[in-house]
């Protein structure tokens, strides 16, 4: 039996590290953010949605002052932050490492209730010496989390690769998938989807570990995005593959069948994942994808040993049709290769220009004699048979006139001796005593030596299966 390895789920594979890769960001979101400085807060600083109250005194102000001034002071950044309140309208000032600390700054001050509006006259510190300092603190806690939190990342990476090993030697299980299902390329496509299942269920058990399963959405969504775009790019790649399992599935011909595939005719030496292998009948090898296969209108020339051709005789319009139709059928019947039942037929086709057409059938068993070479053959014991008999095969007759007689002189002068050689013609046209000799007729197995060569060599993916369904 033929093995085919398993390819790599490539495309989840990427998905699922860019998941694991965003899993750091719930963790450390503010941390990082706040070290950028490029992440503002989420709350709307440019204005309140606190209702104007008609009513307001020195003692309302006084009391959003201080629970100001209580928020700043519990958080590190804004310590050095004071607040002025007049009217509800609050003024804040001070000193800020961070354009995030100063929006953070404002964000809170419009969150206390009778607030009407906050103008921020909060400076950011640009000197080199405080910034370095206090990114320096920064990236330590970073690290500090880290170093923390990391036996937690550890387990998590090892469950996750944990699950993908499991699944990958689950997949690997062939017998078993070879009883699911009998096909070949079936079998190794389950094995693919449980690989994946597995993938994604350590991912799953990766992420609760991490408390971050709400990357889950994210990552299918990322997914579903991604899949889209590579289904665009790779149609006609995904195209060929679900022909590929349509046509492993119910095979529409077996190995060494002669086909004819939009024609495209050939001897099939194997069905790939991809494409239709035929070696054609000057030995080539001949690629046809699934997708096109598929589609296609194919002739099997094999599954039916029995095959019919037919020829073309142009005897004179004179002649007696009934002698002549006999003349062949006599002829077919004392030749090998050509079968008893169904009979031979020899039909008045066509009244041509200068003959009459008499097309002739015939049936050849092609398991015993070569469908080609009979046809070869009978073509010309009939041809013998006419020339022996004397029945005229006329060939066309072309009448030229001349209107000029100076033109007809002409034309005598350049082919003198054209009434000799008129007369000399049916003495060319005699039979000459042909051989005895039996023309070979059996089947050439020359394609089929070449297809059944690429099967003991085993090395290449075919799944044509002959237990398969078939058409």
């Amino acid at each position: 039996m033929i093995k085919k390895k398993l390819r790599k789920p490539s495309i989840f594979s990427i998905l699922i590290l860019i998941g694991l890769a965003q899993t750091i960001s719930p963790v450390y979101a503010d941390e990082i953010s706040d070290l950028l400085g490029t992440q503002a807060d989420n709350a709307d600083v440019s204005s309140s949605t606190n209702v104007i109250s008609t009513d307001n005194t020195d003692d309302s102000d006084k009391k959003i002052s201080n629970r100001l001034d209580e928020i700043f002071t519990e958080i590190d950044d804004l310590n050095t932050v004071k607040a002025d309140v007049n009217k509800g309208v609050v003024q804040i000032s001070g000193e800020v490492s961070s354009i995030i600390t100063q929006q953070k700054a404002e964000s809170l001050a419009n969150k206390v209730a009778g607030v009407v509006e906050v103008e921020n006259d909060i400076v950011v510190n640009r000197s080199l010496e405080k910034r370095l300092e206090t990114t320096w603190n920064k990236l330590l806690n970073l690290g500090k989390q880290i170093v923390s939190d990391l036996p937690l990342f550890v387990t998590a990476l090892v469950i996750f690769i944990l699950f993908w090993w499991i699944g990958s030697w689950v997949s690997k299980q062939e017998r078993f998938f070879r009883k699911v299902s009998a096909n070949t390329f079936i079998a190794d496509l389950l094995g693919q989807i449980t690989h994946i299942i597995f993938i994604f269920m350590g991912l799953v058990v990766a992420l609760s570990l991490l408390d971050a399963t709400a990357l889950l959405g994210t990552i299918m969504g990322a997914a579903g995005i991604f899949g889209l775009a590579i289904g665009f790019a790779v149609r006609d790649t995904v195209e060929n593959y679900i022909a590929s399992i349509l046509l492993s599935i119910r095979n529409p011909f077996q190995m060494n069948d002669f086909v004819n595939i939009d024609g495209n005719e050939g001897n099939v030496a194997r069905l790939t994942s991809r494409a239709t292998i035929l070696i054609t009948p000057d030995g080539n090898h001949l690629r046809i994808p699934n997708a096109q296969v598929y589609k296609a209108i194919i002739t099997n020339f094999t599954r039916n040993s029995e095959r019919r051709f037919s020829f073309d005789l142009g005897v004179d319009s004179a002649q007696n049709l009934d002698e002549a139709q006999h003349l062949a059928l006599e002829t077919l019947k004392n030749m090998d290769g050509i079968l008893d039942s169904p009979k031979p037929l020899a039909l008045v086709e066509n009244l041509g220009d200068f003959n009459v057409i008499i097309r002739v059938f015939a049936w050849v068993d092609q398991q015993y004699h070569d469908f080609g070479k009979v046809r070869s053959e009978t073509i010309k014991k009939v041809k013998v048979a006419f020339d022996e008999a004397n029945i005229i095969m006329p060939e066309p007759i072309y009448q030229v006139r001349v209107s000029d007689a100076s033109n007809l002189q002409a034309l005598e002068s350049i082919n003198p001796g054209t009434e000799d050689i008129r007369q000399e013609i049916p003495q060319k046209l005699k039979p000459t005593n042909i051989s005895a000799e039996v023309s070979d007729i059996k089947p050439d197995k020359t394609a089929k030596e070449h297809v059944d060569g690429e099967r003991a060599d085993g090395s290449t993916e075919n799944l044509l299966n002959s237990t398969a369904p078939s058409e």
